[in-house]
Parts: structure tokens; sequence; C-alpha cells
């Protein structure tokens, strides 16, 4: 099967680009989309690496307008970017919701997987890997196996190709997904996770508190900061 990766150069679509191709999907473009999100630069710049790890052809799509319809703190930079504390990130009910309220752009992924699958349609290719978890689609609807499910069934009717969207990572935490993504080699060095645009990683937002505790959990700290100095990647605390 070929198929169209959407990576946004961190963890979990690296892994899922990387985990598809393994499972014998024959990668013919990775997407990243630049929406005004405060790492923007980082992200792209990522997802170019990760490409070249896996040899494919990397493309960069603008959606300027994406980040003009919210004033999400995910795009922009006057807002503050939710920071929390190791407790809170399974908290449901609580702290873990307003992040997610507070980084929200409305319809992203809907978008992102329209496009995406409208390049795979044209491509030849049948379906769309994206990088979702068991972990963040407690909190995010747009990263649940229901909403994979419905976005496949819709994609049914909006391509003739019937392109599906499979996630290779759906039923996993980050800790799994760190796991996975050393068992098959996945250029997990080359990641970019943060929310936020500076030089380095912050180790406050969410992204990065989630990655700081799977690596953790996996026993993979200390190598992953080593790839990253390896690598050249400016991800130190």
């Amino acid at each position: 099967m070929t198929a169209v990766a959407l990576l946004s150069g961190g963890l979990d679509s690296t892994v899922a680009a990387a985990a598809a191709a393994q499972g014998g999907a024959t990668l013919v473009l990775a997407l990243t989309i630049d929406y005004g999100q405060r790492a923007a630069a980082h992200e792209v710049k990522a997802a170019r690496a990760v490409a070249r790890a896996l040899s494919v052809r990397h493309r960069q799509v603008s959606l300027g307008f994406l980040g003009e319809l919210t004033t999400t703190a995910l795009v922009n930079r006057s807002r503050t970017l939710p920071f929390l504390a190791d407790g809170d990130l399974d908290d449901t009910r609580g702290a873990a919701t307003a992040s997610m309220r507070a980084v929200w752009v409305p319809n992203r992924n809907g978008l992102l997987i329209a496009i995406a699958a409208a390049f795979a349609e044209s491509l030849g290719a049948g379906q769309v890997i994206v990088g979702f978890n068991r972990e963040e689609g407690a909190t995010f609807p747009d990263n649940s196996a229901a909403f994979l499910e419905r976005m496949s069934a819709a994609l049914e009717l909006s391509t003739l190709s019937a392109v599906k969207v499979v996630s290779p990572t759906l039923g996993l935490d980050k800790g799994e997904i760190v796991r996975l993504g050393y068992e098959i080699g996945a250029p997990l060095g080359q990641v970019w996770s943060c929310y936020a645009g500076g030089r380095r990683h912050c180790w406050h937002c969410e992204s990065c508190k989630r990655l700081e505790r799977a690596l953790k959990a996996a026993g993979m700290w200390e190598r992953f900061n080593d790839e990253w100095k390896a690598d050249g990647v400016e991800n130190g605390g």
C-alpha cells in the first residue's frame, strides 16, 4: 500500500511514519503544515530531517489563514502557553482539558487530513498516515479512534480512491511510542515536540512534559539527550 504521511516532526508522527514503512507501506510523500504555529520553523526542520532518514520526499504547505481564525496560545505569541505539572497530565476533567482548550486550533486535524488525502489521491496513494495516540486522545477529540474512523468514512465519499486514515500509534501511550520508535529504528534524535518556538525545548508545555515522562518511563531519557547532541539539535533543558 502506498501512503502519504502527515509529519509534524514530533514524536508521534515520526514513529507512526516509520512504523508504517516497516509494516510494508510505501511512503510517497511526507507532508508538513505551517499554519502559523510558534514552533513552525522547528517542526519543518525536524520533519525534513525525519523524511530524509526515511528516504521520503518532503513537502511543506502553508495555511496562514488557519492561524488567523484563532487566538490560541499555540499561534498567538501574546498569550502564555499553559504549563502543566507532571500530576496534571492525566487530569482529563481539569488541568489537561484546560490545556487542550488553550492550544486548540479550529478543525486543524480535519483540515490537515483532508489536505493530505487530496495529495494521496493525486499520487495514487491509498492511505494517510497520522500520529495519533491513546494518551492525548483522552483530551483531544481530534486525536481519538472515533475521529480517525469518521474521517476515513468521510474520505470514502470525498476521494474517488476511498483514501483511508491510518495510525500505527493509535492504541499506544507516549511511553509505548518511545519504545516502539527505538525498536524499529525511527530517527528519534531528529524530533521536535515543543509547543514553544525557542532555541530549545522548554520542558514545561504539555507536549514537552508528555515527552519527558514517556522517555523516563521507557528508560530512554539519557539516550535521547545523547542523540540530540550527536545530531546537533538544540533540545536540552
